[in-house]
Order: C-alpha cells, then structure tokens, then sequence
C-alpha cells in the first residue's frame, strides 16, 4: 500500500512516498533557509509563498525518486497543523485538489502526532512509551499505547525549547537555523562557565519553561555590554563557546528532568525522543546516560528523520487510513489546537477509492505528475 505525505507546517516543503506505513521509498525536502537567514527567523508570509513556488515540483520529484507512478498511490496524508496557517493552506490545498482530481482518499493528519511516527519508519514505535515531542513550535510530553490516543502529560508553558535555541542563538549572532548553530558554537565550551537557570527544576509539574531562560542569557548580554552598539571591539568576560555550552546543558537538562518524571509516573519504560530538537548530540547523550542509571530504554529516529518531513506524515496517514475522506474539500487548517488522532493500529483494511475520475484519465488529460 502506497501513500503520498505531503508537508508544509512550516518553512520545509516536503513529500514522501511511504510503503505499507515503513517503508520509504522516498522522501523529499526543500528547506528555505537561503530565504530567512537574513532575518534571523521565519518570515510567515515569505514561507507560504516559497511554498507556494516549489510545492509542485517537490511533490513531482518525490514520485518520480519512489519509482512508482500517481496510478500506484492508494492514499494521500497531508499536515492540517498544527502550524502556520499560510504554510498549512499551500500544502492542505495542493493535496485536495490532487485528491479531488485523482480520487485518492485523502487523510488529514496532526503534525506533532507525526514526529511520533518517525520510528515507525525505522525499525517500529515500542509501546508503551513517553514521548517527548521537542522542536522549534513544540515541547510536549506524551504518553503512548496500543491502544488509546496520546495522553498529553505535559507541555510548554510558554516557548518551546527549539524556540529558545533559536533566540539564544540570534542574541548571540551565531546565525539561523539557530539550533544547529548554538550545537557548533558549544562545541569545546565549557558549560559550567554561567551559571543558568533549570526553569521549574524541583517542581511537582510535567510541563516545561523556557522563557525565563532566555531573559536570563538576555540580562547576562545586557549587563556586560553585548547589545552597546557606542562599544567598539566588544569583549565578553566568556568566550560565545562558553555561553552557548552553558545554555545548551540548561535546555538538555530541563528535557531529561522532566522526561525522567514522566517515566516514572507511568511506569513506563520507553523513552521516545522526536522533532529537530531530538537531532542535538548532547540531548542524545545525557539520555543515553539517564538510561542506563535508570534501567529504561531511549530510542532516537535518524538525524534525517528528526525534522519536519513528510515520510513522518505519510507513515501516520497510513496508521489512520480507516479515516480516509472521500470528499475532502471541507477540510480545514489549524494553527495550535489540537486535532482527534487515533493512535492505535486500524484494521488490515485498504482504503477504496471513490473519485469522479480516475488518475489515469487525470494524469492522461492533465499530462499532470
């Protein structure tokens, strides 16, 4: 059973053809970094237009590589958020306009359920587990089985820890993506050169704060002067490796406290790590330490399957197929709410399809994908 994810949450295009919900046959992404860079951050409206350009071509290359042709696709899944609004549309729309004129079901999935997908395509998702949900929209707690929708055991209360990556990383001038620079610039720091604050360390609580985290760096730049533009020649009293180790260790150690709280509320004995976060070393290392002095197992998807994809969507659709929709067009975007999501196995059923015409006649008439 063939399906087409397609993704746009964000500032990635990205499509995927996945076989029997495991197997990736293909999965393309085209970043937009070249385009916020300057900015130091995602533009909304500049990120829906990109998509808007490349969406086409992204979807076409992705067929093309999975060696398969429209006519073999048995469903299409595609992101209905959370995310930006504008992105969600390009990719929400592209994909009911292909499920109208092909007849393809189409499945609208949730984008953080997806990131739980992940390990689904690379080797399969233990349950019972915790699932920390960690990216630049997104920090989130769950708890997963075979047999109930994920259970939110706690979330950020404010920013999410990507989120602070990224604005730590702009204050000090290290460049965007933020996260993967601030993981450069610590390399050989010394991240007990400033002492940090662990936002709700020791408290009776799952869910997360970051933002008094990133006053505390902007209050340390500000004291010594960083931010003077009259000061020529600044000169911190730490070197910017020291600073961006120290800040890394205060995000890492306030994931692992509160995912070893969750593991032992539940019982549980998983630990799944997902999203763009779960891609940072020193995160994959304290978890495996943790791990071994707690007697649980952590399992970490691939780098490449880490940030957004659409082989994480494409893998979740297929676990849903039993909610394929026929007739697609009233479906809508989201942008933080969150949408029901079965995460337990369906029934071996395939999805039928039910459109006005086929793909061969679309893609015959159309000279279409």
């Amino acid at each position: 059973m063939l399906t087409l994810g397609i993704e746009t949450s964000c500032d990635d295009t990205a499509a995927a053809v996945v076989e029997n919900g495991n197997r990736v046959l293909s999965s393309i992404v085209q970043n937009q970094d070249d385009l916020h860079s300057p900015f130091g951050g995602i533009v909304p409206e500049m990120a829906s237009r990109r998509h808007l350009e490349v969406i086409d071509s992204v979807v076409r290359r992705a067929i093309e590589v999975s060696t398969a042709s429209l006519e073999e696709m048995d469903l299409i899944s595609v992101t209905a958020g959370p995310g930006l609004v504008g992105s969600l549309l390009v990719g929400l729309s592209y994909a009911k306009g292909l499920s109208y004129a092909t007849g393809l079901p189409l499945i609208p999935v949730d984008h953080i359920h997806g990131h739980m997908m992940t390990l689904d395509l690379a080797g399969g998702t233990p349950l019972p587990a915790v699932s920390l949900v960690s990216s630049g929209g997104h920090t989130t707690l769950y708890h997963l089985d075979a047999e109930d929708s994920p259970k939110v055991l706690g979330t950020t209360l404010d920013d999410a820890a990507g989120e602070a990556l990224d604005k730590a990383a702009k204050m000090l001038g290290l460049g965007f993506p933020g996260g993967p620079a601030m993981e450069r610039a610590a390399l050989g720091g010394d991240p007990s050169a400033l002492e940090l604050p662990r936002p709700l360390s020791g408290k009776d609580t799952l869910d997360f704060s970051f933002s008094g985290l990133k006053t505390s760096l902007f209050t340390w730049l500000k004291r010594e002067g960083y931010f003077d533009q009259t000061t020529t020649g600044r000169r911190l009293p730490l070197p910017i490796a020291d600073l961006a180790a120290s800040y890394q260790l205060a995000v890492v150690d306030t994931l692992i406290e509160r995912c070893l709280m969750a593991l032992r509320r539940t019982g549980t004995s998983n630990l799944l790590v997902v999203g763009g976060v779960a891609r940072n070393t020193l995160l994959r290392e304290r978890a495996a330490a943790a791990a071994g002095e707690e007697g649980f197992e952590v399992h970490f998807p691939p780098p490449q399957l880490c940030t957004d994809n659409a082989a994480m969507i494409a893998a979740l659709g297929y676990r849903q197929r039993e909610r394929a929709i026929a007739d697609p067009l009233d479906i809508n975007a989201y942008s933080t709410k969150s949408m029901r999501s079965e995460f337990r196995n369906p029934a071996n059923t395939t999805a039928k399809r039910s459109a006005k015409i086929s793909a061969k006649n679309f893609v015959r008439k159309s000279g279409g994908l």
